[in-house]
């Protein structure tokens, strides 16, 4: 087993000013943060009731065709790699319950796959900022439900880059096709649309 040394499990300087920011914040602004390469990401919208029902229809079609040990997570904790300076709160999981053990953020390599609803209020960041910090991450499926269009994408196959790390494979999809999540096969017929 590999300990990387203090510097590194601590980040870098301007990464810890901004955790400490964030968690100074967390308490006292509304909505949610997230640190990315480029900075802070305010997402001041709290998630409406269709991103939330996305999300609960979501996880549960996954979990009935999850094996054994897997499951789709949502809720708290983020996903933090501290070596790259980015924390990200994804909507849903897939991960191992093995994974889930221990204290403080997941470790995005444990991920088998990042589900994002899109927000109304900051689309970018699910459709762009995403999709640059997931591979870099290590996560190696991304899936995009976007209620505002009725459509999304599953991202896959991380490739090196001159930008570095991205997806090689993008599978667009429409509200009521089955859509395949790291080869968990689900429905997307009855997701609801924001108005």
């Amino acid at each position: 087993m590999t300990i990387a040394p203090d510097s590194a499990q601590q980040g870098s300087p301007h990464y810890r000013a901004m955790r400490e920011l964030i968690e100074q914040m967390d308490d006292r602004i509304s909505g949610k943060f997230e640190i990315t390469k480029q900075g802070i990401v305010h997402d001041m919208m709290s998630p409406s009731k269709p991103h939330e029902l996305t999300a609960l229809r979501l996880r549960r079609r996954l979990e009935s065709v999850l094996p054994e040990g897997l499951l789709a997570h949502t809720g708290a904790p983020d996903v933090e790699d501290i070596s790259e300076g980015v924390l990200r709160l994804p909507d849903i999981i897939v991960i191992a319950e093995a994974d889930m053990e221990g204290e403080g953020s997941f470790d995005p390599r444990t991920l088998v796959a990042a589900i994002e609803i899109v927000s109304r209020s900051n689309p970018e960041n699910d459709w762009v900022g995403k999709t640059c910090d997931y591979p870099l991450l290590g996560i190696p499926v991304y899936a995009i439900f976007d209620p505002r269009t009725g459509t999304g994408a599953v991202l896959s196959e991380i490739h090196p880059t001159p930008q570095g790390p991205r997806y090689a494979t993008r599978k667009d999809f429409i509200y009521g096709e089955d859509v395949t999540i790291a080869d968990h096969t689900i429905p997307t017929e009855g997701l609801p649309r924001y108005r």
